[in-house]
């Protein structure tokens, strides 16, 4: 019996089939024509046997070899349509498919990642649509092929001898049992099996990733006994299912041929006693191993149907997932232009795994237009919660965020974002080339506004020295390239975005000298005429700013300038202090 979300997920998958009726339909006309034309074959035959062996007659017998072929090339074109309709199907199902999955999971909020492993679901994004691809553009037309020849099979047995027939009737019992037996326990296991390839799938991807780190701390031979295990898992899974496949082909086979054996032995015996002709034993003896063929066949694709099952109900989980929160029917639109003004009112977040532990706590800030504002604190104190919030990654348990005096939970998510330009500390850098990743922020963006861009963040130089200048490829994200150039590819993305409001993670905190004074001589152009939030980590960018809040524990402690912060807060004086002793010994950096 298949289970409630099992049955589900093939629904799901029957939506995606049904926009291609005609094909299906085509496919099903190609299928039942060549299980027709299959069990013509022996009806073929019998004439064969009868009227052009038993007659001794030249001329019988070449007309029943020119209609035996005859049948030979209609089931040739036959499954010639039947073969590239069904896969056509299978090729344009998943593509739909793939498509789907994709759109749902870039709208989901990033908290679900965090949860969810993304290499897992980047497993199940490929390993199970290309089972459902098998399934759909082969194993179903086959049981589908088979299950036509099984009813088409019995039929003409009886036709041809019901007696014989009725002794072939008796095994079926004897093969529905195990099918049913052993089917449970193959479907239970091809779940399984697919958990655990998934795992295999995303520790290889979790180690490639990180392979500096692995090698750096010559974690390989750890590594090599963790992954010995999880294959080794995923193959005693495997091999449990492929015993319980194997188990119940044997007895579907072993029962079915038997029971045309016992056939043929009866059916031998009719024919010496002049009871039925040798043509009406060679056809039913054809029909009986086409049977038995078809029903071996259908227990073989019963295991991947299930499996497919499985997949489906994978990708379902997937689909069914819900965004934590949606804007279709936006209240409020931003004006135009946007000043860029922020009200932060009793801003209050606890993390969905950390419930004991708030992030933010009643936080209350103005931010006006055009300012600099520079957060600073201690690990944990909410600076870039804050972010994620402006940005409206989460939703907020308290509070509200106003721009321009607009609340941005009446806002579409898409109007929200367009405001802001962000420039994360790791800059987010993707497969393709150097002006792809600068384009990333305004994909319509001419090549001039590129290099006009990368210009003004003094990245220019450095692209034009690359072998293929802005054409150049970067590795996943920008393997090959510097810290500093890194930074200054994501400023120049920043400043393309044109954005009112700036979110800057200080990117200048791990990078060199001569690095950090080349991305510091970009921070002017990128903050002008901008609001601009900047997670400071340096004293210079603190003494840049028009103000400084300081944060702790998700509550703000004090708002002011450096030299207003150092009279009235011990908490920055210590981190002031901290600061220039670290600068001091870093040769003033």
């Amino acid at each position: 019996m298949i289970n409630t979300q099992h049955r589900k997920a093939l629904k799901l998958v029957a939506e995606f089939i049904s926009p291609y009726k005609r094909t299906v339909a085509g496919a099903l006309i190609a299928l039942v024509f060549t299980a027709g034309v299959t069990l013509g074959l022996g009806q073929g035959l019998r004439i064969l046997v009868d009227q052009g062996l038993a007659t001794e007659s030249p001329d019988n017998l070449a007309r029943a070899i020119g209609l035996f072929f005859v049948l030979v090339l209609g089931l040739a074109f036959g499954s010639f349509a039947r073969f590239y309709l069904v896969s056509w199907i299978g090729e344009r199902v998943i593509a739909d498919l793939r498509k789907k999955v994709f759109n749902h999971l870039i709208d989901l909020h990033p908290g679900f990642f965090e949860q969810n492993r993304a290499l897992e679901i980047q497993s199940r994004f490929t390993a199970d649509t290309t089972v459902l691809q098998s399934v759909i553009g082969s194993t179903v037309s086959i049981a589908l092929r088979n299950a036509v020849m099984l009813v088409g099979g019995l039929v003409l047995l009886f036709i041809t001898n019901a007696k014989l027939a009725g002794i072939i009737l008796l095994g079926f019992p004897l093969v529905i049992a195990p099918i049913l037996f052993f089917g449970r326990r193959v479907r239970r296991l091809s779940r399984l099996s697919q958990d655990r390839v998934a795992d295999v799938g995303s520790y290889v991807g979790e180690n490639l990733t990180q392979i500096k780190t692995v090698q750096a701390f010559n974690h390989q031979p750890y590594d090599r006994q963790h992954f010995a295990g999880v294959s080794e898992n995923a193959f005693e899974v495997a091999r449990s299912r492929i015993r319980q496949r194997a188990w119940l082909t044997t007895l579907v086979i072993g029962l079915v041929m038997g029971a045309v054996g016992i056939v043929i032995w009866i059916g031998g015996l009719d024919v010496i006693h002049g009871r039925i002709s040798p043509g009406e034993l060679a056809a039913f003896v054809f029909y009986s191993l086409l049977v038995g063929v078809s029903a071996g066949a259908i227990s073989e694709v019963i295991g991947e149907l299930q499996r497919a099952a499985g997949s489906a109900a994978r990708l379902f989980e997937l689909l069914q997932t819900q965004p934590a929160f949606v804007r279709d029917a936006p209240s409020q639109r931003l004006p135009d232009p946007v000043r860029g003004e922020i009200r932060i009112e009793e801003l209050s977040f606890h993390y969905p795994g950390r419930p004991d532990s708030p992030a933010l706590s009643s936080l209350s800030l103005d931010v006006r237009a055009g300012e600099t504002l520079a957060l600073v604190g201690p690990s944990g104190a909410g600076k870039s919660t804050l972010f994620d919030l402006l940005l409206h990654f989460y939703q907020p348990d308290a509070g509200r965020i106003l721009i321009d005096g607009i609340d941005t939970a009446d806002l579409s998510l898409a109007d929200l974002r367009r405001c802001f330009a962000l420039v994360p500390q790791t800059p987010a850098l993707f497969h393709g080339s150097v002006a792809d990743n600068i384009r990333y922020a305004r994909p319509d963006a001419s090549q001039a506004d590129v290099e006009q861009a990368a210009r003004v963040a003094h990245a220019h130089d450095f692209i034009e020295a690359l072998p293929q200048g802005y054409d150049t490829g970067l590795g996943d994200a920008g393997l090959g390239l510097s810290g500093g150039q890194k930074q200054r590819l994501a400023i120049a993305r920043a400043l393309l975005a044109d954005a009112p409001i700036l979110l800057l993670d200080e990117a200048t905190s791990a990078l060199d000298a001569e690095s950090e004074h080349l991305v510091q001589q970009a921070m002017p152009a990128l903050t002008a005429g901008r609001t601009t939030l900047v997670i400071a980590h340096r004293l210079a960018t603190v003494r840049d700013a028009d103000r400084i809040a300081v944060l702790d524990q998700g509550r703000l402690q004090a708002v002011g300038r450096h030299e207003e912060l150092m009279q009235q807060s011990e908490l920055y004086r210590r981190l002031a202090q901290l600061q220039f002793r670290t600068e001091t010994r870093g040769g003033g950096q």
